[in-house]
């Protein structure tokens, strides 16, 4: 992967390219950035920087039949770690190994992609993935050879806080000494979920939401889609080249989203003293907890951007309203009932929803208790 390839992120390129060229590399690195800045995109750039022997900044002057393996993630001393469950075709004890094959998939189709799509590839949705202690087992096991090419080897660690207690615990050893010349690149959106043993033994690098104009010119670069148009994805998309690519293709989730979060909201406000609405709010929990935990856990962070983007709008930051409802649901109409006064009531349920889900939490009992007390703090007046 050419460092040219990946958007924007330029401090960070000079900065991976500089050190790597004056031999100043440190052993195990985390990249923290939020879901379609690129984080995974620049540790395969930068791993294959390393493993090829490239110089001057770009990929494509050091080892040539190297470089060519990367093309298709086939260098023997890369490797990757990601989380996994089992599905139709592992049974048991699922480790990334397993999944190389959709793993290149993602790559290939989606170097942007986040969890919700990963785990769609895998067809567990309604199961969560983590990195386990046999996953762990694994990556000791492979470090522990030595490289096929008598180079480095490196080790990219995606969605690092998925990392168990018991897979952290037992590569702590090895990330704070590994073998002579093995890299180490972590990867997580959150990483304050990363156990702190971990974080400390890592130099952290953080990225921050692309441009709009950096996507803009990606869309139009991609899609060849008008400037206005691209300029709008650019806005929805808040930073999000993942997001922009799903708007551009409408294939994203939002647009269920909307129509979930719409419906919610519509009879928590009629649920005061209205006995069928509560029936409605009832009928709307079962609905949304038939569909996977991870699709659950990606429609509740939906809500907390959603009330956020009605609070900004309420106290007059126009310019940081980046959604646009497809519904016709009026933003500006609902915008009054979210503000100082309930919004971090609405918030903390929101997140505490998130976290008791996560947990294995029957889906139906927790989205019917954050119903009811929606209805109660969207109609608490402001202050």
């Amino acid at each position: 992967m050419l460092f040219s390839e990946i958007l924007g992120q330029d401090h960070i390129k000079n900065h991976l390219t500089t050190s790597a060229d004056f031999g100043r590399i440190p052993h195990a690195q985390l990249f923290v950035g939020p879901e379609g800045s690129g984080t995974l995109p620049m540790a395969i750039a930068y791993a294959q920087y390393l493993l090829c022997k490239n110089t001057n900044g770009e990929n494509s002057n050091g080892n040539e039949t190297c470089n060519l393996k990367f093309k298709t993630l086939a260098h023997p001393d890369l490797h990757f770690a990601f989380p996994v469950a089992t599905n139709d075709r592992i049974k048991s004890h699922p480790v990334s190994s397993h999944f190389l094959e959709e793993w290149r998939q993602l790559i290939d189709n989606q170097p942007y992609g986040n969890l919700f799509d990963w785990y769609r590839i895998l067809g567990i949705d309604n199961k969560q993935g983590q990195i386990g202690v046999d996953e762990a087992h694994d990556i000791v096991k492979s470090l522990s050879l030595k490289s096929y090419e008598g180079g480095y080897k490196v080790m990219i660690i995606w969605m690092a806080e998925k990392m168990n207690t018991s897979a952290a615990n037992k590569l702590l050893k090895l990330i704070e000494e590994p073998p002579n010349q093995t890299i180490f690149i972590l990867i997580a959106e959150d990483e304050e979920q990363i156990i702190n043993t971990i974080r400390s033994r890592c130099q952290i690098l953080n990225f921050p939401p692309l441009a709009e104009a950096t996507i803009q010119e990606a869309l139009i670069k991609h899609y060849q889609i008008p400037v206005a148009d691209a300029l709008k994805i650019a806005h929805q998309a808040n930073g999000n080249y993942n997001k922009a690519c799903d708007l551009v293709y409408s294939d994203s989730e939002d647009t269920q989203f909307e129509e979930w979060f719409v419906f919610w909201i519509r009879s928590a406000f009629k649920a005061k003293g209205n006995k069928s609405a509560i029936h409605d709010l009832i009928s709307w929990s079962e609905t949304i907890a038939k569909s996977g935990r991870e699709t659950q856990k990606q429609f509740l962070n939906f809500c907390l951007d959603y009330f956020r983007q009605a609070l900004l709008l309420n106290y007059k930051a126009e310019s940081l309203v980046f959604m646009e409802p497809k519904t016709g649901f009026k933003l500006e109409k609902f915008a009054p009932f979210v503000h100082g006064n309930n919004i971090m009531d609405i918030s903390n349920e929101l997140q505490d929803a998130i976290y008791h889900i996560e947990r294995n939490g029957n889906s139906k009992i927790i989205l019917t208790d954050l119903s009811i007390k929606l209805t109660r703090l969207l109609h608490k007046k402001a202050d």
